[in-house]
């Protein structure tokens, strides 16, 4: 059985649906998109699966074992928890808030909740009997993250995910060998922001950093998820893994050799 959270649109709701269709019990997490979330559900369970639907807002005080003991309560155990929620401060009425109040909402979303619920699910996983494989968490970093970008943008994301990317390497090594923990590090993937709001100037640079020369997909990421969740990766901890398409940076974006 999975769980992913974020599951209401783009990469999440791509995530819940392989998964699904790999065989997994999904549970979806979402927060006020509930049309979003009861497609992915739809999608989810066309796939001859069960499927779990929960609201939660990864920013607020709600205590995460509630969640935690709802989510392992619903089958008895949890092999995959992939962590791709986060907050939406680029699209809708955040485009306008001011950086003080967007690095608020990513700090609490993106870093703080990541943190204590992932905490809390690698105490349960490390806790639950022997299964047919090693449970494995995955959070969401940004494969910039450590060589930094201009911005606003660039500033606030860069830190908020190169924290998420060291707690996850640090919380590896706590509960190893009994749990798994990696974080995924997408680089410029079409969703929201890419297909509604990005500039044609950000479309080519997205285009231009990836030496692929393409936006990347949700499917991508999903796909990637699925394998670190399985038996074949299970020597695979403690590591960002980028999804990028073969990053390039901008000072020779657009060369060939």
């Amino acid at each position: 059985m999975a769980v992913v959270t974020g599951a209401s649109s783009g990469i999440g709701r791509a995530t819940a649906i392989r998964l699904a269709a790999a065989g997994y019990d999904v549970a979806i997490v979402g927060y006020r998109n509930l049309a979003g979330l009861q497609s992915t559900a739809a999608g989810v369970l066309d796939q001859g699966v069960g499927c779990r639907c929960v609201c939660w807002d990864m920013g607020g005080d709600r205590p995460s074992c509630e969640l935690v003991g709802l989510l392992f309560g619903w089958r008895g155990r949890i092999d995959a928890w992939i962590h791709l929620a986060g907050a939406d401060v680029l699209t809708g009425g955040a485009a306008d808030w001011s950086f003080e109040r967007k690095l608020e909402r990513l700090y609490r979303v993106d870093l703080r909740g990541c943190m204590l619920l992932a905490r809390r699910v690698a105490e349960r996983m490390y806790q639950q009997p022997d299964g047919d494989r090693l449970p494995c968490i995955l959070t969401t970093g940004w494969d910039q993250a450590e060589s930094g970008m201009e911005g606003d943008s660039g500033q606030y994301f860069s830190a908020i995910k190169a924290a998420v990317a060291a707690f996850s390497k640090s919380l590896a090594k706590s509960y190893a060998p009994r749990v798994r923990v990696n974080c995924l590090c997408p680089g410029w993937i079409q969703t929201a922001w890419g297909q509604t709001a990005a500039s044609p100037s950000w479309q080519r640079r997205a285009q231009q950093e990836s030496s692929l020369g393409r936006w990347g997909r949700p499917e991508d990421v999903a796909e990637t998820a699925l394998w670190l969740v399985s038996p074949a990766a299970e020597f695979i901890n403690g590591q960002s893994i980028a999804i990028n398409g073969g990053w390039r940076p901008p000072a020779v974006a657009g060369t060939t050799s």
